[in-house]
């Protein structure tokens, strides 16, 4: 499907990334992957702005163009009594700054029916405490979006993708666990990996500066004291 077609992909030597990565290359397509991480893919910091130019660099020598950009890359969690001001910026470097930066390099390079996928999190519509760097960082994501989507109008897509509960090592769950969730189950990577290759798609064509939530429907499910046995303890 993705044959002759160019990926790149931040934070994809683990978890989420790491599947959308292999997704792409069992579709055909050459994936280029920058994490912190050790391994044979690019190592790199993103919050570093000479980091992400040499990485365009590297990648537009070797390749010549980009056909997908997913900035999936994770931010600092810490909640506000704990965070610095310099962990803070780090966060959003990371989860906003990276990317705005990261397609302006690319985006020259990619040519028209090309898609950018920003991977947001249900966060960036509701929280738990003590969140606020990782929670800013996905709204900020959600935001740019739509923002990009409209600066690259006819040329390039833009959408986002907020994931539920995703758990990366595919433990299935049971119980309470599982039947929170509208959906049955606790979510895995391929459920975010296949909403990615099929938003990067041809059958995608319409749908831009949109932000699809996978989170098994946990976000439209309304929960009230003693309702279906849950109760808050104060």
């Amino acid at each position: 499907m993705f044959r002759n077609r160019t990926a790149v992909i931040t934070g994809g030597a683990n978890g989420i990334g790491r599947c959308i990565a292999e997704e792409f290359r069992r579709n055909g397509a050459d994936v280029y992957i920058i994490d912190k991480v050790p391994g044979e893919h690019y190592v790199g910091d993103i919050a570093k702005k000479e980091v992400l130019e040499e990485f365009a660099r590297y990648v537009i020598d070797r390749a010549g163009h980009v056909d997908f950009l997913v900035n999936n890359a994770l931010p600092l969690m810490k909640g506000i009594d704990e965070c610095s001001y310099e962990e803070f910026r780090y966060a959003l470097d990371v989860g906003v700054t990276a990317p705005f930066w990261l397609s302006r390099l690319l985006a020259p390079y990619m040519p028209e029916g090309s898609s950018i996928i920003n991977i947001s999190s249900s966060r960036d519509r509701m929280s738990q405490p003590q969140t606020e760097s990782y929670t800013a960082a996905k709204g900020g994501i959600a935001a740019l979006t739509h923002a990009m989507a409209v600066s690259f109008a006819g040329r390039i897509r833009v959408n986002s993708v907020s994931p539920g509960w995703i758990d990366t090592d595919f433990k299935v769950y049971e119980g309470p666990d599982a039947v929170q969730q509208p959906a049955g189950r606790v979510g895995n990577p391929l459920d975010i990996a296949s909403v990615v290759l099929f938003l990067c798609s041809d059958k995608a064509g319409f749908i831009t500066g949109e932000n699809i939530c996978v989170d098994g429907g946990m976000t439209k499910q309304m929960i009230y004291h003693g309702d279906h046995g849950w109760h808050l303890d104060l």
